[in-house]
């Protein structure tokens, strides 16, 4: 008897073949960030956020993060960049994502996760970096108060960089709050062969 391949399955299966994820399990993959504050080397786990992983790839691969900012900096909390040129203007974006947080990584220091809006599966591009333990933005249960934010990879070189871009001076600006006074700019991102 041939066993049929549920169509969730495989419209995961497209998805990961559309977004350009040809990584297997328990893989991972180094990508460099360059900022105007210093360099970031970022290790992603594909085997733990296969989707995610594959979404950040793909717009590293196109160039998108290249010229975006650090637009929201709370120096006890994150650094979130990915979205936003250094006029404040938001990218247009790729449709959102699959929330992975039930994936068993957690918000500690130096971790990257999926920024995302209330809705639990609407991340894009945006991401943060964890500059404490952050365990209120864990996965908590399968709902929307207590899904949480999909971690899927770790600064492993470069905390001194995440380190100085969390200490720099904020002001509100137009709508936005925490955004860094003179810009924190993100290069580049690119994979590390």
């Amino acid at each position: 008897m041939k066993k049929l391949i549920s169509p969730l399955a495989l419209g995961l299966m497209l998805m990961i073949s559309a977004i350009g994820c040809g990584r297997g399990d328990g893989e991972s993959a180094r990508f460099l960030m360059r900022t105007s504050q210093g360099e970031i080397l970022l290790e992603l786990d594909y085997g733990k956020a296969p989707l995610t992983c594959a979404n950040f790839e793909r717009y590293a691969e196109e160039g998108f993060y290249d010229e975006t900012i650090f637009h929201r900096v709370i120096s006890t909390f994150m650094i979130q960049g990915g979205g936003f040129t250094e006029d404040i203007c938001k990218k247009e974006t790729h449709k959102p994502i699959k929330n992975e947080a039930d994936n068993g990584l957690k918000n500690r220091r130096g971790t990257i996760a999926m920024a995302r809006t209330s809705a639990v599966h609407s991340a894009t591009s945006q991401f943060f970096i964890n500059v404490e333990n952050n365990d209120n933005l864990d996965h908590r249960a399968p709902n929307p108060p207590g899904f949480g934010y999909c971690v899927f990879g770790r600064v492993i070189e470069g905390m001194d960089t995440v380190d100085k871009i969390r200490a720099v001076p904020t002001e509100v600006r137009g709508n936005h709050k925490n955004v860094p006074r003179d810009a924190v700019v993100i290069e580049s991102v690119r994979l590390v062969e």
